[in-house]
């Protein structure tokens, strides 16, 4: 027989948190407490200590990612689960990368999100959502480097200002800045040591 985990609810529907109750109760979980807000989300996981947080992103008082990344940085053993109206597949994107361990649309199944949630308990790091394959190829390849981009991160690599990577690959300067403006973007660093060190991390770089 599972062990049943002990879950907080946290939306400011009462209706969403009475369903998810009973769904909860069916599975063999429990549910430890319920918030509307994040001040009361805050409160309620100091106090409860819960092994899941079912979260909305809507909240009266701010945003849901708020709790997600909170609680993420207080623990990577708790489980993280979004629960949301918003159908975006783009947006799964920034809940994976806030720290959540799932996620779930409103119109889904109930025993969709109970999947979620005993997925969460056993890999809070490894992210669960419909569709999130696809969502992750697509931002792969916008972020992918151009042809161009790699042989000027190579030359920064080697040491070579932007003046010489223009000498060298028959571009002007400017040009060389732009592909440079692109790169540090695409690797999200702040200037020439971070994206060596990113790229280097990824394989990016012949040496």
């Amino acid at each position: 027989m599972k062990q049943p985990l002990t879950v907080l609810i946290i939306d400011d529907h009462e209706s969403v948190r009475a369903g998810v109750k009973v769904a909860l109760a069916r599975a063999g979980h429990i549910c430890v407490g319920e918030a509307a807000t994040i001040a009361e989300a805050r409160a309620q996981i100091a106090h409860t200590n819960p092994q899941i947080i079912v979260v909305d992103l809507s909240l009266p008082d701010g945003n849901g990612l708020e709790i997600v990344t909170w609680a993420r940085s207080l623990s990577q053993r708790i489980g993280i689960v979004v629960l949301t109206l918003n159908s975006a597949k783009d947006y799964l994107l920034t809940v994976m990368k806030s720290g959540a361990s799932a996620y779930v649309e409103k119109n889904a199944p109930l025993a969709e999100l109970i999947s979620a949630i005993e997925h969460s308990a056993i890999s809070p790091l490894s992210f669960s959502a419909q569709g999130i394959s696809g969502v992750i190829t697509r931002d792969l390849e916008a972020n992918s480097l151009t042809h161009r981009e790699t042989q000027v991160l190579q030359k920064l690599a080697d040491g070579l200002s932007a003046g010489d990577i223009g000498l060298e690959l028959f571009i002007t300067q400017a040009t060389v800045k732009t592909h440079l403006a692109s790169i540090y973007r695409k690797l999200e660093s702040k200037n020439r040591i971070q994206a060596i060190i990113v790229a280097r991390k990824n394989g990016l770089l012949i040496n």
